[in-house]
């Protein structure tokens, strides 16, 4: 087992890989983690180590304590700042303005509001405590989420229209019910679970694994015939690779893939 416990730019975000799998945790439990200047930069620098970092297969975004995950950006801050639109590059956004061909996974605790929402959501995956709550709450507060254009596509569009109109929150419950969460499980085992599931997917052939990534998300970006056209080009090179081989071969063996990731 390796572990990597160098901090990232700032104190308020950590970084440590744990058999392949990079936790990113906010650090900020006294302002139930939300996203002030520091964190935003620390996150961004945390992302960009994740993808530079081969040891790190996974990523697993989450945050301090067992009361939230992240409340959002904070409020005091942008009082006093007078922030008006935020920057496109305001808070990270896996694919829209930092690309991370790698798994994500949220790893979520206690709330995910407004900014906290958005992280869950940019996240391939999400595997939540039996305390967490999740909600869009700018409405309550006046600000914006022009970062919800997704939320019709992982949840239902009526139930998204719900949660933009009334900034109300859903329980962990139905947010797996309604196919946003994964998996819940007890706020003790969250960690335990969450390495678990990254590790299966570490195990993986890494060119396979990014490759479905990618496929995913094709059918609501391209016509379904383009859709065929991109995974095809998409696959052809995991097709073409030195692991395309070894995985059969070491069926055929009867031994464990030894997988190079070309």
């Amino acid at each position: 087992m390796t572990t990597d416990t160098r901090p990232t730019e700032t104190q308020s975000v950590t970084y440590e890989v744990r058999n392949g799998v990079a936790w990113l945790t906010i650090n900020r439990p006294e302002a139930r983690n939300a996203l002030n200047r520091e964190v935003r930069d620390g996150l961004f620098a945390g992302v960009r180590r994740f993808n530079e970092d081969d040891s790190a297969l996974v990523l697993v975004l989450t945050g301090t304590g067992d009361r939230a995950f992240c409340a959002g950006g904070d409020l005091k801050e942008m009082a006093d700042t007078g922030l008006q639109v935020p920057p496109a590059d305001f808070v990270p956004q896996f694919g829209r303005n930092i690309e991370v061909s790698k798994p994500t996974i949220a790893a979520v605790n206690g709330v995910a509001f407004a900014g906290g929402f958005l992280l869950a959501q940019t996240c391939d995956l999400v595997i939540a405590s039996d305390n967490a709550r999740f909600a869009v709450t700018e409405v309550k507060v006046g600000r914006g989420a022009p970062w919800a254009a997704p939320l019709s596509w992982l949840l239902p569009p009526r139930v998204a229209m719900e949660m933009l109109l009334t900034g109300d929150p859903i329980n962990a419950r139905r947010a797996h019910e309604l196919g946003f969460v994964n998996k819940v499980v007890t706020s003790e085992r969250l960690v335990e679970e969450t390495q678990a599931l990254a590790e299966r997917i570490a195990a993986n052939a890494p060119l396979s694994v990014r490759a479905a990534k990618q496929t995913v998300r094709l059918a609501a970006e391209h016509p379904l015939r383009q859709a065929f056209d991109e995974a095809e080009r998409i696959w052809e090179p995991v097709y073409l690779s030195a692991d395309a081989q070894e995985g059969p071969a070491a069926f055929r063996d009867k031994r464990p893939p030894q997988w190079v990731g070309r």
